[in-house]
């Protein structure tokens, strides 16, 4: 095990990968902060997943965004009502419901990507483009590897 020394601390890699992600915590806040009012991130993500995974059910939904089928219902609702993703009926199982992104959630999601992107490169406007091509890999690597891992 690798270990740097910080005052009289020796900490190993993964202890400051840990203390790294979290303020990738505080970056996705930031990021938060560019949604438009009616669209905070619950929602968004729902928009994401839908966007990125194609139309499912809400037990599937659930399981992508990681979180409880009570909470990923409310944003559902939130959605929905809002004309970004339709409920219909499942053919295969009349008692459940697929659900799918409208053309207005297909706009929303365009524009949710142009704020988000725009923040990132003012942001980012002093680092070099190869460092953000490898930030950009590792956090992809990072990912799979966390997702594999499940």
């Amino acid at each position: 095990m690798q270990a740097t020394t910080t005052g009289r601390r020796a900490t190993t890699h993964y202890e400051e990968l840990a203390r790294q992600l979290t303020g990738i915590g505080a970056v996705r806040r930031d990021l938060a902060r560019t949604l438009p009012h009616d669209c905070p991130p619950g929602p968004a993500a729902v928009l994401t997943v839908l966007d990125r995974h194609g139309e499912m059910r809400l037990s599937r939904l659930s399981e992508l965004l990681a979180v409880d089928i009570s909470v990923t219902s409310r944003h559902v609702t939130h959605v929905v009502e809002r004309g970004w993703i339709e409920r219909e009926a499942d053919p295969g199982d009349g008692r459940c419901r697929i659900l799918r992104l409208t053309p207005a959630g297909r706009t929303l999601l365009g524009e949710l990507r142009a704020r988000a992107t725009a923040t990132l490169e003012r942001v980012l406007a002093d680092w070099p483009a190869e460092d953000i091509a490898v930030l950009n890999t590792l956090l992809a690597r990072l990912r799979s590897s966390v997702c594999d891992s499940f």
